[in-house]
């Protein structure tokens, strides 16, 4: 279950940030997931959710990108979408590095991401206006 060791290393990250910048509330954070990490986007999301529930970014939510996989063949010059296997997991084919074109070893050009593509964040505290002086429109 390597989806709660990424939920942590990414809680751990902003934390941090949260941290270096208390006033700012994060509310989102969207990360890329690549096809070749295997990767289950709710098992992700259940992991984030239970690991922040009494931490200062509680409440914040995770939108998962998902990056599909591509490949290249230096065999046969393929570039495009990976070969599946079907049948190995019920219900679920499972992505391969095996060339579609020649059937030969390919190389994976996109979809082994793993990252964080923005967090979206608010003042901690309300701005407060002057009484004195009308809020502006």
């Amino acid at each position: 279950m390597h989806e709660f060791s990424i939920a942590s290393g990414l809680v751990e990250k902003l934390l941090e940030f949260a941290e270096e910048n208390p006033e700012k509330k994060i509310v989102e954070v969207r990360v890329a997931i690549g096809e070749f990490t295997q990767v289950e986007e709710e098992q992700l999301r259940f992991c984030y959710d239970s690991i922040i529930t009494e931490m200062p970014i509680a409440g914040s939510r995770l939108v998962i990108e998902r990056v599909p996989g591509k490949v290249a063949c230096p065999h046969c010059s393929y570039s495009g979408s990976p070969k599946y296997w079907e049948g190995i997991l019920p219900g679920v084919p499972l992505i391969t590095l095996q060339c579609p074109g020649c059937g030969k070893a390919a190389v994976a050009t996109e979809g082994e991401e793993c990252s964080v593509r923005s967090i979206r964040f608010k003042p901690s505290q309300p701005l407060s206006v002057p009484r004195d002086r009308p809020a502006a429109l």
